[in-house]
């Protein structure tokens, strides 16, 4: 009888042909409900190495393959090689594949040629990974960012993409007991070998939530929220809503996606705090509030570095309908403030045109909209742009592991409500 593969091994090609083949986000989580957490975790991070090594793998693959492979066969193979050159056991890894292409019927078939070339990978791969270089971004995500970074960022942001990112939590009040990890400047917990999250110190009686430290920081950029009125407008997954209401804020949570809301609904009651979650189209929503936040859809692609999975997803297709509904949302967002309320208007995007360009535009479109200087003893001059917001860019902190790339800035508007009437055409 046949060996059974490691679990997490196969889960993690099932995952590579959801993203490879599919183009599906490896957040949808395909065919990982039925394992154990341990494995669910592993077969993650396997994936994301994959993925992240994706270019290397390649090419090391290349001098073995005389055409290529179906693409279930070549993501054994990526897998496979990837892990050797991390140093994984070749006996193990190699039987692992070969049984994964086993239990296939399309890739029963390729038993041989995947035992025959990652024995070979196994001889000359990890010297000859380590001389490869940095993979780089897609062609329609490095052009327009070394246009608006120059080379020399857009290549170190390419490193910290590789590297990885370790594991950011904003906590609830103080940090629990055995927890561990670095105290940022900016007030985040930092994990650099995490493991297993749900059996970290703290999760199951809700005293932080997964959010990177970048991330964090637009709900800062409002201030004192103690007793406030605010909204989270676009809420899911719910990092900022947890973070208003620990604040003190009468939150309300708007989110489009009933089903996303339900995440957030967990993790309310996982922390114990409390928000009201509406589902709808922010377009329509109609209250006034003292504060908004509109962390607004985006391209993502400061998300990279934990989300390797994005480029291969997305092809930039979408960029120009997201820019339009960023612009539609911030003006209706600054209906919903009252007069002299506050927004903070953010995205988790690398391209300049879903953030420094929709603030610039906006204070066009609007006479009585101001960008407020956002100060703290966290902020670094680096990280301020030229109209007043904050850039966050995966290669600031290097030393520390990186950040993602995140655009944010605080907006005021102005008494009179006749400033924010929806523009002419």
């Amino acid at each position: 009888m046949p060996a059974s593969p490691s679990p997490a091994r196969l889960a993690a090609v099932d995952l590579l042909d959801q993203v490879l083949a599919q183009g599906r986000p490896l957040s949808e989580m395909a065919r990982l409900e039925a394992l154990a957490p341990a494995d669910r975790a592993a077969a993650q991070r396997l994936a994301i190495e994959v993925l992240r090594g994706l270019e290397r793998a390649d090419k090391l693959l290349k001098p073995h393959l005389r055409k290529a492979p179906a693409v279930r066969v070549m993501n054994i193979l990526r897998l496979g090689t990837v892990e050797l050159c991390a140093g994984g056991a070749a006996h193990g890894v190699v039987s692992d594949c070969v049984e994964i292409a086993a239990k296939g019927k399309r890739t029963q078939g390729a038993k041989g040629l995947v035992n025959a070339v990652l024995r070979k990978v196994a001889e000359t791969g990890p010297e000859g990974w380590a001389r490869l270089r940095v993979p780089r971004l897609p062609k329609w995500l490095r052009g327009p960012l070394v246009a608006a970074w120059g080379p020399e960022a857009v290549a170190a942001m390419e490193r910290a993409h590789f590297a990885g990112a370790p594991l950011d939590l904003s906590m609830k009040a103080g940090v629990p007991e055995g927890l561990g990890g670095e105290a940022l400047p900016t007030g985040s917990v930092r994990l650099q070998d995490a493991g297993q999250v749900t059996a970290l110190p703290g999760f199951g009686t809700g005293d932080w939530w997964v959010q990177d430290a970048a991330a964090a920081l637009p709900v800062k950029l409002l201030g004192d929220l103690r007793g406030l009125k605010v909204l989270d407008m676009c809420a899911a997954p719910g990092g900022k809503t947890l973070q208003l209401a620990a604040a003190g804020a009468q939150v309300t949570a708007l989110d489009l996606s009933e089903a996303r809301l339900e995440r957030v609904r967990e993790n309310l009651a996982r922390t114990g705090l409390e928000a009201r979650l509406i589902a709808g189209d922010a377009l329509e929503h109609g209250e006034t509030y003292d504060a908004v936040l509109l962390d607004a859809p985006c391209s993502a692609t400061g998300t990279i570095r934990r989300h390797p999975d994005l480029p291969h997803v997305h092809k930039g297709e979408r960029i120009s309908e997201l820019i339009g509904l960023q612009e539609a949302l911030l003006d209706h967002a600054l209906r919903l403030v009252k007069p002299g309320g506050r927004l903070v208007y953010a995205t988790c995007s690398l391209i300049p045109d879903e953030g420094e360009c929709q603030v610039d535009e906006a204070l066009q479109r609007h006479p009585g909209l101001s960008v407020l200087r956002p100060e703290a003893p966290w902020i670094e001059e680096a990280w301020r742009s030229s109209e007043g917001g904050l850039r966050l860019r995966p290669d600031f902190w290097a030393e520390r592991g990186g950040m993602d790339g995140f655009y944010m800035a605080v907006l005021q508007r102005g008494e009179s409500v006749g400033d924010f009437a929806a523009p002419a055409g």
